[in-house]
């Protein structure tokens, strides 16, 4: 047992350097987190490989941190009024930490409608919030000398490789649970086709009553020459693509998608050479902007397998962006927009879109 401590002692770093390495790294992992929700292109590979070796980085940390807390946690004499806040940040911490590893080593569990996927990402979020008031009670400004040295270099870099080897490991479990995922996580589902390949899935609040073919509408508006509206009689289908979904819900399935190539479109309207960006509207308010450069890659569907799309599948027309994440690919589209520049508020209109 003293060896045991022995060695902790020469691997932990000083108690402020834990806390605020805890934090840093609390926050990269939220914000690599959110990045990812839209990393969909395997260029973006390198950052889930940094995400999960941080977060696999951070595991270590925490347990410093419990093991050095362990007493005034365990004594209720020790108690004060933020210890129950301490205690909560440490339980989120902890379940945001094991459903991440148990998603990669390919347990199956599902809470509802949730993945652990999706379980990891809510109590990742939820940590940051808990933590913000754990900081006002708990907050020590660090001191030079925690993170200078040689040693707390060395330490560090034991860290870094503990982080590294640790992820090969969760992997390579993964790979003999027979747990396939993709580079951004996500699982293939069974090799079917058509609307019943994959399940329905909505972004926050998106669920409008079934479209009025009579009355929908798709427009073609902002810097074009000639502005226009297409009617459910107009949707041709004129181009069949293999592309593959790849859901933030934690799955992927790859379809043959029929519909009217988008550059098309914009091609029949005139885009001015001012134009960089387009904007995809959805019936909802949902809307999401892409490079102009993307647009000749992309789709809008009518069918899907053959099969004309399903109202919960974004039925009359919905979106197939290729290398684009699952909630990128608008359903219920009525409106495309050329513009100069990308909509600012799109993350605004995603949180609220549907509400109405």
């Amino acid at each position: 047992m003293g060896r045991l401590e022995s060695l902790r002692r020469r691997v932990e770093p000083p108690p402020r350097a834990v806390d605020w390495s805890i934090l840093v790294l609390t926050l990269f992992e939220a914000l690599s987190g959110t990045l990812s929700l839209g990393a969909g292109h395997p260029a973006n590979g390198l950052l889930f490989v940094v995400h999960g070796v941080a977060g696999l980085s951070l595991v270590a940390l925490v347990g410093f941190k419990l093991y050095r807390v362990r007493h005034r946690v365990l004594d209720s004499r020790l108690h004060d009024r933020d210890t129950p806040v301490s205690i909560l940040l440490a339980l989120v911490a902890l379940l945001t930490l094991g459903t991440g590893i148990a998603w990669v080593v390919g347990f199956e569990v599902r809470i509802a409608f949730w993945t652990l996927l999706n379980v990891h990402i809510g109590f990742g979020l939820l940590v940051i919030p808990v933590l913000l008031v754990h900081l006002r009670s708990r907050f020590r400004t660090p001191s030079s000398a925690d993170f200078a040295g040689r040693r707390r270099a060395l330490q560090y870099g034991g860290l870094l490789v503990f982080g590294a080897l640790t992820y090969r490991v969760t992997e390579a479990v993964g790979e003999v649970r027979g747990a396939s995922r993709r580079f951004t996580g996500s699982r293939p589902l069974p090799d079917e086709d058509g609307n019943a390949a994959f399940p329905v899935t909505s972004w926050v609040a998106d669920d409008p009553d079934p479209i009025d073919l009579d009355s929908w509408r798709l427009s073609i508006t902002g810097l074009v020459d000639s502005p226009f509206t297409l009617s459910t009689d107009d949707l041709v289908p004129n181009r069949t693509q293999r592309t593959l979904l790849d859901c933030t819900s934690g799955w992927y399935t790859e379809q043959d998608w029929t519909g009217l190539k988008l550059s098309e479109l914009l091609e029949n309207a005139g885009v001015h050479s001012s134009a960089r960006w387009v904007t995809v509207r959805s019936v909802t308010g949902f809307r999401w902007s892409f490079p102009i450069d993307e647009v000749d890659e992309m789709l809008l569907a009518t069918h899907v397998g053959g099969e004309a799309l399903l109202h919960g599948h974004g039925a009359p027309l919905r979106l197939v962006a290729p290398n684009r994440r699952g909630f990128q690919w608008v359903k219920w589209i009525n409106e495309i927009e050329v513009r100069r520049h990308r909509d600012s508020v799109q993350w605004l209109a995603v949180l609220v879109s549907g509400f109405s």
